[in-house]
């Protein structure tokens, strides 16, 4: 059995398992030995996994532990399912996606992140500048976060006007 094969069957025994975390795992060796098709295939798996995960949180009314694999794991497919959305303009589906984001994990800085998030996707403002004007990509990149969870002090006009808009 070749490199490409074993890949594959491992994949597949990760999808079967509903594996979200071992997927992550195997994500650079995926995107060294696969085409473009396979690999969005790939994502989709993933993607289709987050959501049936995200489901069964919801039904169960309970939180994701990110400190659990899966859980953390499951947490970063659908954020970056949201930030896909964002990057493509559609504000309202990020920002749903982010408030339940928000709401179903047990890590307090993400759910105030993912706040911040929904705020600006609902106020309108475009990706590149919620990087730009909001957050502070230099402390996320220490931090080592999947997410966005630094901000600057413009975040707080920001989560002013989202309360105001609430009222």
């Amino acid at each position: 059995m070749n490199t490409k094969d074993k890949l594959k069957k491992e994949i597949l025994q990760a999808v079967e398992n509903g594996d979200i975390a071992k997927l992550y795992v195997l994500e650079q060796k995926a995107n060294d030995t696969f085409d473009e098709q396979t690999l969005l295939n790939y994502y989709k798996n993933i993607l289709d996994l987050s959501l049936e995960k995200l489901t069964d949180t919801l039904e169960s009314h309970t939180k994701l532990k990110m400190q659990e694999v899966q859980d953390f794991a499951t947490v970063r497919a659908l954020y970056e399912y949201a930030m896909e959305h964002y990057h493509a303009g559609k504000n309202e589906d990020a920002a749903a996606l982010f408030e339940i984001l928000g709401g179903i994990t047990d890590d307090e800085k993400f759910s105030q992140a993912m706040q911040i998030h929904a705020a600006a996707a609902r106020k309108g403002i475009d990706l590149d500048t919620f990087m730009e004007a909001y957050a502070d990509m230099d402390a996320v990149e220490r931090s080592g976060n999947f997410y966005i969870g630094d901000f600057t002090d413009a975040v707080h006009s920001l989560l002013e006007d989202a309360k105001k808009e609430s009222e």
